[in-house]
């Protein structure tokens, strides 16, 4: 491996890698390693250690995503005892490898005081989906089709609810009372999708887009789920409104399907 230097003083001496990459996760459990299913760790961690033949290496992802979700551009720290001193060698290798729907798009080297979990970093999620109609089987893996009309107006408007600072405890899966949940959105608006394109896509298809420095357990499903029932006009902008300050005690949301959500970037600050 001439894309490797060895270090003499490895057993003290480490290595640290920020690998960015994107992923469809549509036959994924999740990031996280769990007994018995395929998951993003696992098939990461087994390509790398083919690659490394072995030596030591430690994989360390900036945030887990769930079941089906996939991602445009996420991020892992890689910790090793010897230096890459050639990266386009290194990822050329790891593409090679890695199974067709994971894909490595970059690679920097960092010093040991990042922590790619405690760093600040700002994160953009998209939600796609469709409605009024049962569409092509192909859209599955990355759109959730809604099959009842939306009102897409409305929806936009109640999108726009989520930004600012805000008590989201209603948004987030099985809270605890120890929870953060005052916390800030950046951004959030739903707009018409222009990004993703095919040919057995429905004519009109629709992304929500939501920046912040950190997102809860099913929290944008969950922001989508409500948007929903508001399209449907099972909700109203002053329930969403409402939902979003301590001592709500209304019905709980449902969650929106994973499969829809797509980390689209993250940025570290």
């Amino acid at each position: 491996m001439d894309y490797f230097r060895a270090n003499k003083n490895s057993i003290l001496k480490k290595y640290f890698y920020v690998i960015n990459i994107q992923y469809l996760g549509y036959r994924f459990h999740g990031w996280q390693k769990q007994p018995n299913v395929k998951t993003l760790h696992l098939m990461v961690d087994r390509t790398l250690n083919y690659i490394l033949e072995g030596k030591y290496f430690k994989s360390l992802v900036s945030g887990r995503t769930d079941a089906m979700v996939s991602a445009e551009n996420a991020a892992f720290e890689l910790f090793l005892k010897e230096q890459i001193i050639d990266f386009d060698e290194f990822l050329k290798l790891f593409n090679h490898n890695l199974p067709q729907d994971i894909r490595a798009l970059s690679i920097r080297e960092v010093d040991e005081k990042f922590n790619i979990i405690q760093h600040s970093k700002v994160k953009e999620y998209h939600y796609m989906f469709a409605f009024g109609g049962k569409f092509h089987p192909f859209c599955a893996p990355i759109m959730t089709t809604i099959l009842d009309d939306l009102d897409i107006e409305l929806m936009k408007q109640g999108a726009k609810l989520f930004e600012g600072e805000h008590y989201f405890k209603n948004y987030c899966y099985k809270p605890t009372d120890n929870g953060v949940y005052h916390r800030e959105i950046l951004s959030c608006e739903l707009v018409e999708n222009t990004k993703y394109t095919a040919s057995f896509f429905p004519e009109q298809t629709y992304l929500l887009k939501v920046r912040g420095k950190g997102f809860m357990r099913n929290q944008i499903r969950l922001m989508m789920g409500a948007l929903i029932d508001l399209g449907q006009g099972k909700r109203t902008l002053e329930d969403i409104e409402a939902s979003l300050k301590e001592g709500y005690e209304g019905d709980i949301y449902y969650i929106a399907p994973a499969s829809g959500l797509i980390l689209n970037s993250i940025a570290f600050e």
